[in-house]
C-alpha cells in the first residue's frame, strides 16, 4: 500500500465520523487517476430526511432509509456531474454487494479498504459475494 492509499483511508475513516449512526460509522473518498479529489461519502439517511433515535437505533426501520456511504459518494458525483470513471474508491469497510454493484456500474476501477477491521457475522455472507462480483467484474481490490 502507497502512502497515498493510506492518506485517503485515513481521510475516509475521518469523513466516517460524520456518520450519525450509533452502530456503523462508513466513508468513502473517490478519487481520480491524478489522485485528485472527485467526491465523499458517508453512509447516512438522505438529504432533508429527519437522523432521530427512533429512526437510527431500529435496523428495520433504518435500513430501508438509509444510504450506504459508497452510494452517497456516487449520488454526490453524478448530482454534480463528475465522471467516476476509472477512479479510486477507498471504503472503510469491504463493500456490500448494494454497494459493489453501483461502484461497478459507476466505472470505478479499484477500491481500497483496510485489512484488518471485524466484520460483523451477519455482513460477512453479502460482504463475500460481494467481493466475488468485484473480482468478476475486474476491479482491483487493495487492502493495508
Amino acid at each position: 500500500m502507497t502512502d497515498w492509499d493510506k492518506r485517503f483511508l485515513k481521510l475516509a475513516k475521518h469523513i466516517s465520523k460524520w456518520s450519525k449512526d450509533p452502530s456503523t460509522q462508513v466513508g468513502c473518498v473517490v478519487v481520480g487517476p491524478d489522485r485528485e479529489l472527485r467526491s465523499t461519502g458517508f453512509n447516512g439517511l438522505p438529504r432533508g430526511i429527519e437522523d432521530n433515535d427512533q429512526r437510527l437505533n431500529n435496523r428495520e426501520i433504518k435500513y430501508p432509509l438509509i444510504c450506504h456511504a459508497e452510494e452517497n459518494a456516487i449520488m454526490h458525483a453524478a448530482r454534480i456531474g463528475m465522471s467516476l470513471k476509472d477512479c479510486t474508491a477507498y471504503v472503510t469497510w469491504p463493500p456490500c454487494t448494494r454497494c459493489a454493484r453501483s461502484l461497478i456500474q459507476a466505472g470505478i476501477s479499484t477500491i481500497v479498504y483496510p485489512k484488518d477491521i471485524e466484520i460483523p457475522d451477519r455482513w460477512m455472507e453479502d460482504f463475500n459475494l460481494s467481493l466475488n462480483m468485484l473480482k468478476e467484474a475486474n476491479i482491483s481490490l487493495k487492502t493495508g
